[in-house]
């Protein structure tokens, strides 16, 4: 299979393997950003020689001006690898992000709902429940 035909190959395997719903960028020189989740879950960069997946994860820099700062899981270079090992590894770096950003969520003592680490306002109050039970004011 050849570099193209591969690459498409990715495409449709990301596409695949990556939480609902995916949002996907053009990047850098002909590069394609996806993001899958809400709120997101997993970053994948993929480039015409890599694959880099990512777990989600970002900062409030002011209350309206939210930064992704993605951790990196693991790069593939894609075009040394054979086919089944290459879509084997990238299956479970992609796994592997999921189940990390997920762990890093916090259950809210007052709504009881599961929540990324920057939707929280304490380790186990939402920002939602800190403006309406704590009068916190965001």
């Amino acid at each position: 299979m050849d570099a193209p035909e591969r690459f498409e190959q990715l495409i449709a395997f990301i596409s695949t393997h990556l939480p609902g719903p995916i949002e996907q960028q053009l990047g850098a020189e002909g590069s394609l950003i996806f993001t899958g989740g809400s709120p997101g879950e997993v970053i994948v960069h993929l480039t015409q020689v890599s694959v880099t997946i990512a777990e989600y994860s970002g900062a409030w820099e002011t209350p309206s001006s939210f930064t992704v700062r993605p951790r990196r899981v693991g790069v593939l270079k894609w075009r040394r690898l054979p086919e089944s090992e290459l879509l084997s590894a990238l299956g479970q770096l992609i796994k592997g992000a999921r189940e990390a950003r997920r762990a890093r969520y916090r259950t809210c003592r007052f709504c009881g709902e599961s929540s990324p680490p920057e939707w929280m306002d304490t380790d186990d109050v939402c920002v939602g429940c800190a403006d309406r039970q704590m009068d916190v004011v965001h």
